[in-house]
């Protein structure tokens, strides 16, 4: 039996394994994740994927840390694969544990796979995450997308790798979410089909598209394709630290100014950043979470979907 605790960050939810999780061992966090997602991929998918969750959240494994300063060690995943970081999860990582009594508002490190993250509860549902080195790997990049023709965008690192288009030329509203899921996964394939790739040869597994906001007093809305196929509700935490390094190098918004970032569904987010190098920038992301439930995860030995459906 896996005991679990659900929450969302401005609509995206999270679901925190807290007990009943595999023993990755004591290796680094990278190499336990890779574990995760090489050896216990069964178990992801039976903790994610439908009839018992779908695809748009993200599952928290929480292991210990190598660093013992941090609080803990988390491993973010998908129902398709892991994620270096993820700044929603983290939010509400932090509610879930003040939910569980284990930690009053305040300052704390969480170690993950791609580095040590500085996140504070501000209260019962407010929460800030100082999100790792984010940087643009290229710029103005074009690709060929099937019934689209070009597009251009930028490449950039925020936790995980986004293909980021400034301007949708199909705007951001709700009422075209099936359309901007089209034309996301499009780009995506294209992406893959060219070749083209992120630093190292990484591939880029999420996409994001920017338009005006909504809400006046935020200053863009988007849409962000997830490396699990699903669209994010909120206004993704590593997609806002890559946008934002996008920002920074091309001059147009200052250190430390506050960047209200819109959602497909109108929720938002506050962030700002710091310069950390010529090219690279330290972000940070605030906004809310609520737990939404606890459970206990049953998966009968008899039961065809007891590892989740796959299609």
């Amino acid at each position: 039996m896996i005991q679990v605790i659900d929450s969302h960050t401005c609509g995206e939810p999270t679901r925190v394994i807290i007990k009943g999780g595999p023993d990755l061992g004591k290796g680094t966090l990278g190499e336990r994740a890779r574990l995760l997602e090489t050896e216990y991929a069964d178990f992801c998918r039976s903790v994610l994927r439908e009839p018992r969750g779908y695809d748009a959240m993200v599952g928290v494994l929480l292991v210990a840390p190598v660093n013992k300063d941090c609080l803990t060690g988390a491993i973010f995943f998908n129902t398709s694969k892991n994620l270096g970081m993820c700044g929603h999860a983290t939010l509400g990582l932090l509610v879930t544990l003040y939910h569980q009594g284990q930690i009053s508002a305040g300052k704390y490190d969480i170690e993950t796979p791609v580095g040590i993250v500085s996140a504070e509860l501000h209260d019962a549902n407010t929460a800030s995450v100082i999100n790792v080195e984010s940087y643009r790997y290229q710029s103005d990049v074009v690709v060929e997308v099937d019934k689209f023709g070009a597009i251009t965008g930028d490449i950039a690192w925020g936790g995980n790798w986004f293909f980021i288009v400034n301007h949708s030329p199909i705007a951001v509203k709700s009422k075209n979410i099936s359309q901007l899921l089209s034309f996301a996964s499009a780009i995506k394939s294209a992406l893959e089909a060219h070749k083209i790739k992120a630093f190292d040869g990484a591939p880029i597994d999420h996409i994001e598209l920017y338009d005006k906001p909504q809400n006046s007093e935020a200053h863009s809305k988007n849409f962000v394709l997830c490396s699990s196929g699903d669209y994010d509700r909120s206004p993704c935490g590593t997609g806002c630290s890559a946008k934002l390094a996008c920002l920074a190098e091309d001059g147009s918004w200052p250190e430390n100014k506050e960047w209200v970032q819109e959602s497909i569904i109108g929720s938002t987010y506050t962030t700002h950043y710091k310069l950390s190098g010529d090219k690279t920038i330290i972000p940070t992301i605030t906004g809310k979470a609520f737990v939404t439930s606890q459970a206990t995860l049953m998966h009968d030995p008899l039961d065809p979907y007891k590892y989740g459906i796959v299609l």
